[in-house]
């Protein structure tokens, strides 16, 4: 992942990350206080819950990463998109260490429809980045509180939740404040950022489907 220039980026509109930060609260906070997410952080749920959640992300994952592939030489997509951060090979290696197989999964009617919007993006690059934001971002920040939370109320094993480990990246932060600065540096008009913000939103949307359908 490369940061463009300081003085290639637009100067006629907000940073975009802060644009992303602040069009995505609403919904973002939606997400995080579902039922679901509610009660599998405190405790009130076991271990069956985690690793139906983990079965789910495979769908979403595989379909975030098949086009990241395919966006990785395009001038929107490409600079966020980075080897370290791929996460379908230790999903996979979880879900079997939790003893399912994500081959004989079903996808949920909401994660059906989440991987759709994801794949839509095959042609769209700026739209792909909303959903490269909304996971990616989210693992180095939440996820490593999810895994903590795993282990302490669950028992669940580090072999089990080496989805959340980045061990290729030295200082999450600083490659979170990295990627932010990449964001802001990658070159989109006006409508190209406007609809990279909708996207965001209507990503979280889909998350907070998730976690319903997880709830039911």
């Amino acid at each position: 992942m490369t940061t463009t220039p300081e003085a290639s980026r637009p100067t006629t509109r907000p940073q975009l990350s802060e644009n992303l930060r602040a069009a995505t609260a609403v919904a973002h906070d939606r997400a995080e206080r579902a039922t679901f997410v509610d009660d599998l952080m405190s405790g009130r749920l076991d271990a069956s819950g985690y690793r139906r959640m983990a079965e789910q992300l495979y769908f979403v994952y595989r379909a975030l990463e098949e086009v990241g592939d395919h966006l990785a030489d395009d001038p929107v997509a490409g600079p966020v998109v980075d080897e370290r951060l791929r996460r379908l090979p230790r999903l996979s290696a979880d879900l079997v260490a939790l003893g399912l197989d994500p081959d004989a999964s079903t996808p949920l009617p909401g994660v059906a429809a989440y991987v759709a919007a994801i794949e839509s993006t095959r042609t769209d690059p700026a739209r792909f980045v909303a959903h490269h934001y909304t996971r990616y971002l989210g693992d180095l920040s939440g996820g490593q509180v999810i895994r903590s939370r795993m282990k302490l109320h669950y028992g669940l094993t580090d072999d089990t939740l080496t989805f959340y480990v980045f061990d290729e990246i030295d200082k999450l932060k600083r490659y979170k404040d990295s990627y932010r600065a990449t964001l802001d540096g990658l070159p989109l008009d006006d409508d190209q950022a406007r609809a990279l913000v909708e996207e965001a939103i209507a990503a979280f949307e889909h998350n907070e489907r998730l976690f319903a359908e997880l709830a039911a």
